[in-house]
């Protein structure tokens, strides 16, 4: 009996010397949250010891903890029930009541598809480590965001009447959320016909507006009213500090003369390299506006305009890009411009889907050494875009003082400036120096 307590005492020791450190925990903080919460029930192991032996019984240098699936009765493991899809959401923020170590607390659990999912859980407890299967559902309770209610609300005369044609709209994740309206539009009368119309996801969620539709022979022409300001008088009332003045130009402004450009006290111009419908496409006059800018001593910047709504496209149109540049030095990242927001619903994708493809877009620039920025306007800015690793933004916000309460670099504050060395209008730009390009 004794020698066999010596063997006992042996095996004891020797195992404990193989087990090396247990795996480290994570005190990353945890926010709670207040949503109803479900306690998650626990059961523990009949025999104490053996659970013990299992969960340190590592003989490999390096090797984890393994975690034990029968944590103790009196484990508290509280967590949310619902979870709102695509949100960015913690195993810390997911847990609202516990009295163990959370392990992994910064890593996000899943929240890309609606519907009941299941996250591991592991914590210690009592020195020891323990994995627990948790399930929560992902919800959906935001409504459809309306991007054109009717810009242009014009139907002609004794044609079909397509609601789809004259409004633009977008859900958070239904990629086809359905159009209807109340009222009635004859267009076999000519005259005003007021009507509801409403959006709804496959959530049930919806949003409504009234809007009048106007039947006519022919749509009518749109009117300029707008004010033409001289680029002196921009600068003269944007006198701020530590700030640049330049331009934006594209085909659009034909043959530029930057020396002229320059001689008005121009800084920079950040130029349309190309465009893409269904192809990509040089703009006509990039590699004139590229030479001449550079050479009448101006800083350089470049933008895309896309439709793209495939991550194929964008990695296409992306490499295009750093292909033409041939490494080329920028002044002014790579602006990525979408913006056809008219009937957004015919591109087949949500919000997500295109925050998505802006952060693909920079990903793709970044490997070439560039970095990218993107161009919007106020109202989409505040609606659409999430920038979620905050790249420097473009803001296109046509007022004397913007009141857009976000972070950008550039601000584009007229459509209508005029400037020595180009014949017509040109969009007038501020660059504030204090906010970095990277």
């Amino acid at each position: 009996m004794k020698k066999y307590l010596i063997i006992m005492i042996l095996t004891a020791i020797l195992t404990t010397t193989a087990c090396g450190k247990k795996v480290g925990t994570n005190d990353s903080e945890s926010s709670s949250r207040t949503e109803t919460s479900a306690a998650v029930s626990t059961t523990t192991g009949t025999a104490a010891t053996s659970a013990s032996t299992a969960a340190t019984a590592v003989t490999t240098k390096g090797a984890t903890e393994k975690a034990s699936n029968n944590p103790p009765a009196d484990v508290i493991l509280t967590a949310v029930d619902t979870v709102e899809v695509f949100e960015d959401m913690t195993i810390a923020e997911f847990i609202t009541e516990t009295n163990t170590e959370i392990q992994d607390a910064d890593k996000l659990i899943d929240a890309s598809e609606l519907g009941e999912k299941k996250v591991k859980v592991k914590f210690t407890y009592g020195g020891k480590l323990y994995e627990k299967e948790l399930k929560y559902n992902v919800v959906d309770t935001t409504e459809p965001v309306l991007l054109n209610s009717g810009w242009e609300p014009y139907a002609i005369a004794d044609q079909p009447f397509d609601l789809n044609s004259i409004v633009g709209f977008v859900d958070n994740y239904d990629r086809s959320p359905t159009l209807t309206y109340e009222g009635v539009v004859d267009t076999s009368m000519i005259g005003s016909y007021p009507i509801t119309a409403t959006v709804t996801d496959s959530s049930g969620n919806s949003t409504s507006w009234d809007m009048t539709v106007l039947v006519l022979t022919e749509k009518p022409q749109p009117q300029d009213n707008n004010t033409r300001v001289s680029f002196s008088d921009f600068m003269s009332y944007y006198c701020y500090d530590n700030v640049s003045y330049g331009i934006d130009v594209s085909a659009w402004q034909t043959n530029v003369d930057y020396n002229a450009v320059k001689s008005e006290g121009c800084e920079f111009v950040i130029m349309r390299m190309g465009y893409c419908y269904d192809q990509i496409k040089m703009d006509d006059y990039y590699l004139q506006n590229m030479e001449n800018a550079t050479a009448a001593g101006l800083d350089v910047g470049v933008y895309f305009y896309t439709t793209a709504n495939t991550e194929e496209k964008v990695r296409e149109q992306a490499r295009w890009i750093l292909e033409q540049l041939d490494g080329r030095s920028l002044d002014y990242p790579i602006a990525f411009d979408w913006e056809s927001w008219g009937q957004f619903q015919q591109y087949g994708m949500n919000i997500h889907d295109l925050n998505e493809l802006f952060e693909i877009f920079c990903e793709e620039i970044e490997k070439g050494g560039y970095t990218a920025m993107l161009y919007s306007s106020k109202n989409f800015l505040n609606n659409f875009w999430e920038n979620k690793n905050n790249r420097p933004v473009w803001l296109a916000h046509y007022v004397d003082e913007t009141d857009y309460d976000g972070l950008f670099a550039i601000w584009q504050a007229s459509a209508y400036g005029r400037i020595a060395g180009i014949e017509g209008d040109v969009d007038m730009n501020i660059r504030i120096n204090d906010i970095p390009l990277n």
